[in-house]
């Protein structure tokens, strides 16, 4: 009858993906924000502690982002979500989060190049970029604690000789 009714059909479903989309984005996000501020209370030294709270403090307006695209997209509030548990001690949440972020880069780029909106392509893509930022301060902090943890276990595992003194 219509010849636009299999378009509209199309637009719908392309509609309903990113709406999906951006819900999960802000499960992430939200559950990010969380986990950060668990990871803030474990950090090695006040560098750390602050870099994890600026990491923070991105995740949250990434959030409010896509709390405004959501809203506008689906006419009504998310209701978020914790999808993901922060993981302790200090090297295990760090690890975790590098490798979330590199998962949510992807994420996020293919949905910037799923969308046909210029702003939605834009916000996606500058928050991979975010992202990918965030995943290399957490493996550089992860490289640091891994280092710490050879010399810790070399150290406890080294018994001297009788002849030996340790200064």
């Amino acid at each position: 009858m219509f010849p636009y009714t299999k378009y509209l059909e199309a637009m719908h479903r392309h509609s309903s993906i990113l709406v999906n989309d951006i819900e999960k984005a802000i499960d992430g996000e939200y559950s990010a924000i969380d986990c950060y501020a668990k990871l803030t209370n474990m950090a090695a030294s006040k560098i750390e502690r602050e870099q994890i709270l600026e990491i923070r403090h991105d995740e949250i307006k990434h959030y409010q982002q896509f709390v405004q695209i959501y809203q506008k997209l689906a006419g009504r509030p998310p209701h978020p979500k914790m999808v993901e548990e922060c993981i302790s001690p200090y090297s295990n949440g760090l690890e975790f989060a590098f490798q979330n972020k590199q998962k949510i880069v992807r994420f996020y780029l293919e949905i910037s190049d799923r969308a046909a909106d210029p702003f939605l392509k834009e916000v996606f893509r500058r928050t991979a970029a975010d992202e990918q930022n965030h995943a290399v301060w957490f493996l550089y902090y992860l490289s640091k604690e891994s280092k710490l943890l050879v010399i810790f276990t070399i150290y406890k595992n080294f018994e001297p000789k009788n002849h030996e003194k340790i200064v």
